[in-house]
């Protein structure tokens, strides 16, 4: 385990070229991973590690999810099962459902937790959280968990690519002697980049913040007001998308993904320096009390009780989707629908 300094502060970071996908094989050589959930993460993880080598099967009731298993390449009665019969072959049980379906799912998969297995997590929620969730796994079980820092669809495609996503790993309970070399290979299995060090509460605090913040919740809030401005003063729709959407996702974003926001910066106008840096210092002030709003109802637990309140109506996909349609449907993202088809790469095709 290396000791890798961001910004000024040691962290424990654990690389592939140190825990080498040679040595995840032997870790897990004698393991069954049984991957329960084929929705968000289910698919990127269990892939990847079937074509690692490792020894993988997948738990998923019958229905579309199903479906799109066996159209992946997963065999009925061979590498594909029921959820229970799954985890009753598995010895490792990777529990990715979704948070509210693991509150549903939690009893099947309980009574199948016999000693010396591993319960494997990519979400610190049903743990941190299990005087909301009631999952509360047996002591004498193995609870680990990786983390992908993105989708299950980006887990895959980089993997594809040969690259990977940094997953954070923790380990809540070691009952074993050997829950730590049982997570960092996994993490290797699935395709990790690097792994770096957190617990489960770290982990569900930072990735809740991040969703409702700047990953998706914040960002389309600023996207939206800032569109919506442009349009107001007269500006048309493909010029407002453009400068709001189109030129920060295809020319900015790559940019300081590759070096850096000042190098970003740097290769922008003086103009646009001089206004950014200038403009920055506004923002921070004005979002920041809203970010720390939002990180107190994190750790309050009241969007965890939100979260499970809503995604266990009966209902909740229909309105989910309802809500989807008008985000869809908004002018702001039919127009990005028509700017996309204009991309030269879509023209060329």
């Amino acid at each position: 385990m290396a000791k890798i300094n961001f910004g000024g502060v040691d962290e424990n970071v654990v690389t592939r070229e140190e825990f080498t996908l040679e040595k995840a094989r032997e870790v897990l050589k004698d393991e069954v991973i049984a991957v329960i959930g084929y929705g968000v993460q289910g698919p990127g993880q269990s892939l990847n590690l079937k074509d690692n080598g490792f020894k993988v099967i997948v738990g998923q009731r019958k229905g579309k999810t199903y479906d799109k298993a066996v159209a992946d390449g997963w065999v009925p009665g061979v590498d594909l099962f029921e959820i229970e019969e799954a985890c009753e072959k598995g010895t490792i049980i990777q529990y990715l459902v979704s948070d509210a379906a693991q509150i549903a799912v939690w009893p099947t998969v309980k009574k199948h937790l016999t000693p010396g297995k591993a319960l494997y997590f990519s979400h610190g929620f049903g743990i941190t959280y299990n005087d909301r969730t009631g999952i509360v796994p047996p002591k004498d079980v193995d609870v680990i968990m990786v983390a992908p820092k993105g989708s299950g669809t980006s887990l895959r495609r980089l993997f594809l690519q040969g690259r990977g996503v940094n997953s954070s790993y923790a380990v809540y309970q070691d009952a074993t002697g050997h829950a730590l070399e049982r997570t960092l290979a996994l993490g290797i299995g699935v395709g990790s980049g690097y792994l770096f060090e957190t617990d489960f509460k770290r982990e569900v605090y930072s990735d809740l913040t991040g969703e409702r913040g700047t990953l998706m919740g914040a960002i389309q809030g600023i996207l939206l007001a800032q569109y919506e401005v442009l349009r107001a003063h007269g500006h048309s729709p493909s010029e407002a998308f453009n400068e709001t959407v189109e030129e920060l996702t295809q020319s900015l974003m790559p940019l300081f993904a590759e070096k850096g926001m000042d190098w970003m910066y740097a290769n922008c106008s003086t103009t646009a320096q001089r206004g950014a840096l200038d403009w920055m210092g506004p923002f921070h002030d004005a979002t920041k009390p809203v970010f720390e709003k939002l990180y107190e109802s994190v750790a309050s637990g009241h969007e965890a009780q939100i979260s499970i309140d809503a995604n266990s109506k009966p209902d909740y996909r229909k309105g989910l989707e309802e809500e989807l349609k008008a985000l869809r449907e908004s002018e702001l993202w039919r127009t990005g629908a028509a700017v996309r088809k204009l991309r030269p790469e879509e023209i060329d095709r």
